[in-house]
């Protein structure tokens, strides 16, 4: 089936290679990267060139990380292909998906580019952004293949409580669908975080990383936690993708999970530093409307006046900061405001963004 020129793109990923950079960046839903001064590096155990299936001693790390067996631990270049990889084995061209929305761009993105037909279930601001059941089993057809979700949310950051996935579970089942869960945000929830949906049964298929909670993106340590056979079809499909993983990046993540109590510590720390300013801005501000999640390092604020693309514009140029604009979320009257940058930005950032608030208050709406 060939695709629109314009559905082999990702709207999102051009604006925040292109776009999302400001001297007060809170477009970022990752933590503040870890530095090379922070970082357990052992040039000694470090090689350039690995191969295979996977890397042993980083399927080792994982699969006592999620619980997982090694069997059913597929890696992946970050969780952006592990969704791919996950989305790819999964569905072929004109197979039916359901994906919530307000959702990720890449993950409707890569639906759209192989084919699939995209069903949407809403996750509505007056609902606090949760998951209606019934509005999921109306969006549910006898065609449907797969179900796609993110938790913690993105953009709200609200989490699905386990019995809410269980439930989400049965219904998949019913209809011979799987149930992929990104849990990108999961750990945000530190010692509070419940089982991941992969624990479950075999209808979920789950991908994370070390990405967003622990500062590391460059390492692009993902994974895709499956059934065996479907684990072992998804290796095989990604030999026509990555084929073989960066190997001095596989054995850093050895290391960075053989440090993760530090990394978890530092990210803990910055988040509940971060937490505090931004519930305090939110408080101060009567021009905004917000779901806050309790954990976790974005929310999705809404203006409930005005035409938000202007306060963007001004944002952006007089006050150097950025916010992710709601259009890649298809909710144009909102923005996802991270908070995981270095607390000194934070304030400054959110400082700017309520004197852009306060400007934009003060225009006249246009007709």
């Amino acid at each position: 089936m060939n695709q629109p020129a314009e559905r082999k793109r990702s709207p999102y990923m051009e604006w925040a290679k292109l776009s999302s950079s400001a001297r007060f960046n809170l477009a970022t839903s990752g933590l503040a990267s870890v530095t090379m001064a922070e970082f357990p590096v052992r040039v000694a155990e470090l090689e350039v060139t690995g191969g295979g299936y996977g890397y042993g001693p980083l399927l080792e790390r994982i699969a006592r990380h999620t619980g997982a067996p090694m069997e059913c631990i597929v890696t992946a270049e970050g969780t952006s292909m592990a969704n791919h990889l996950a989305l790819a084995a999964l569905l072929c061209p004109g197979d039916e998906v359901v994906i919530e929305q307000p959702t990720y761009g890449l993950l409707l993105d890569v639906a759209h580019y192989l084919g699939a037909q995209v069903r949407r279930v809403m996750r509505r601001f007056e609902d606090e952004f949760a998951i209606s059941l019934g509005a999921l089993e109306a969006a549910v057809t006898p065609q449907t293949r797969l179900i796609v979700l993110t938790n913690l949310h993105n953009p709200s950051g609200t989490l699905i409580p386990l019995e809410t996935l269980r439930a989400i579970g049965k219904l998949g089942q019913r209809v011979g669908a799987h149930v992929l869960v990104d849990e990108v945000y999961l750990d945000m929830l530190f010692e509070l975080a419940p089982p991941s949906s992969f624990s479950l049964g075999e209808t979920f298929v789950v991908t994370n990383s070390l990405t967003k909670t622990y500062g590391l993106s460059g390492l692009r340590c993902g994974w895709i936690l499956a059934a065996p056979e479907l684990a072992r079809r998804i290796w095989r499909l990604n030999d026509l993708f990555a084929a073989t993983a960066a190997h001095p990046a596989e054995r850093m993540s050895v290391m960075a999970f053989d440090h993760l109590n530090q990394f978890r510590a530092r990210a803990a720390a910055l988040l509940t530093a971060n937490r505090a300013l931004l519930d305090a801005f939110l408080d101060a501000r009567t021009d905004l409307e917000c779901v806050r999640p309790p954990a976790g390092s974005v929310v999705f604020p809404r203006l409930p006046k005005g035409e938000p693309e202007v306060l963007f514009k001004l944002l952006r140029e007089k006050y150097e900061t950025s916010v992710v604009p709601g259009r890649f979320f298809e909710s144009p009257r909102h923005f996802r405001l991270g908070i995981g940058g270095e607390t000194a930005t934070l304030r400054e950032g959110l400082a700017r963004l309520g004197e852009a608030l306060d400007e934009f208050g003060r225009r006249p709406l246009t007709p």
